[in-house]
């Protein structure tokens, strides 16, 4: 619980100087509550009321459990910036305590909109966050909030603070383009960009690109399969290196993986994704890395709108909804690092009826 502390002292205090309740002890509160399952400010404000005196042994509250007001203007006035930096630095010490080190494997980004977090007449642009996703250990590395809904943007500003020496970096076809590809090979990654026609001259070439190899007969390809929810999928992946007028920066080959889908008593549906590659991955290994990328959405989105109620969150006022994903990003990366095999809802149930439980949670962050 220190550590946590610590890093929420390097975050800045945005209020006067007569604000009555620490900065640092606020953020603190807002965190436990949201373990707890704390869906906005008034039900941290109600936490912290319900549980003053177990709080008051942990942190200084001097003036007693800050009101719903208190933290609603905190989370409305605190940079994002901030905390987004403090999200960093979290994720790296969570990561040093568990022994995991620096992520290794596929690094998946993707956007998630705080759908209604936007505040009045503003419906069509709701706030944005950026999620940068360890698919390995199913934990965050990085996150951020994107203050024009520029998804580019606040991704190229999320990976300068990481270190992408032997992860292979995901993201879909939005991303596909010469910055991202710099940005990652310039913090010694790999990238394995999805390829749409939004892309034009590179799509048209990864296509020709197959096109010529599959008049040479082809090369070698890799099948998996599986079933469940009622439908089978079968994946097709090869791997084709590119020709010398491929003008993107790092790439080195094309990948190709053709979808068949077939749910039951009905046709079956075919696809074909192409992905821009600045390694040359075996074909079985492009599969995995392709559905690695899924991780952010199914483990990290899903979660966050189901067990955190995010898409229902009404806090919407200056940066309160950003901020207020930050916290929970933070708390599902804390149950997660619980061994216990129970779900990420079952275990914000038991942090609330368990006071055991709840201090267990912390075991790695000393």
């Amino acid at each position: 619980m220190q550590a946590l502390i610590s890093i929420f002292r390097q975050v800045h205090d945005p209020r006067d100087i007569n604000a009555r309740h620490d900065c640092a002890s606020m953020l603190f509160v807002a965190l436990m509550a949201t373990l707890c399952g704390a869906k906005n400010c008034v039900d941290i404000a109600d936490f912290a009321a319900a549980n003053e005196r177990d709080l008051a042994e942990i942190i200084d509250l001097p003036h007693g459990a800050p009101s719903h007001d208190s933290f609603s203007r905190l989370f409305r006035l605190l940079d994002p910036e901030e905390l987004a930096d403090a999200f960093t630095a979290f994720a790296k010490t969570l990561r040093e305590a568990l022994g995991l080190g620096a992520a290794k494997g596929v690094i998946a980004i993707d956007g998630k909109r705080l759908r209604r977090g936007y505040e009045r007449g503003r419906a069509f642009m709701p706030p944005l966050m950026i999620g940068v996703f360890d698919a390995e250990t199913r934990l965050s590395i990085a996150a951020r909030a994107s203050a024009d809904g520029n998804e580019v943007k606040a991704t190229l500003e999320a990976l300068k603070s990481l270190d992408l020496k032997g992860c292979v970096v995901t993201a879909d076809a939005l991303h596909c383009h010469p910055k991202m590809a710099e940005a990652v090979r310039a913090r010694g990654g790999h990238y394995a960009l999805k390829l749409k026609a939004n892309n034009g001259p590179l799509h048209k070439l990864a296509v020709a690109t197959f096109e010529a190899a599959d008049a040479r007969g082809g090369g070698a390809f890799a099948e998996t399969s599986s079933k469940g929810h009622d439908r089978s999928e079968r994946r097709r992946g090869d791997v084709a290196p590119t020709g010398k007028d491929a003008n993107f920066p790092g790439l080195v080959a094309f990948g190709r993986i053709e979808n068949e889908r077939r749910k039951t008593g009905e046709a079956a549906t075919t696809a074909v994704h192409y992905v821009a590659l600045s390694k040359r991955l075996e074909p079985r290994r492009l599969i995995e890395v392709v559905r690695g990328h899924w991780s952010v959405e199914n483990n990290l989105h899903w979660t966050l709108d189901v067990a955190f109620s995010e898409d229902d969150a009404r806090s919407r006022k200056n940066h309160a909804p950003q901020n207020l994903s930050f916290i929970r990003r933070m708390a599902l990366d804390i149950l997660k690092a619980h061994p216990d095999k129970r779900s990420v809802s079952r275990k914000m149930n038991l942090a609330l009826w368990s006071k055991e439980f709840f201090f267990e949670l912390f075991a790695y962050m000393r």
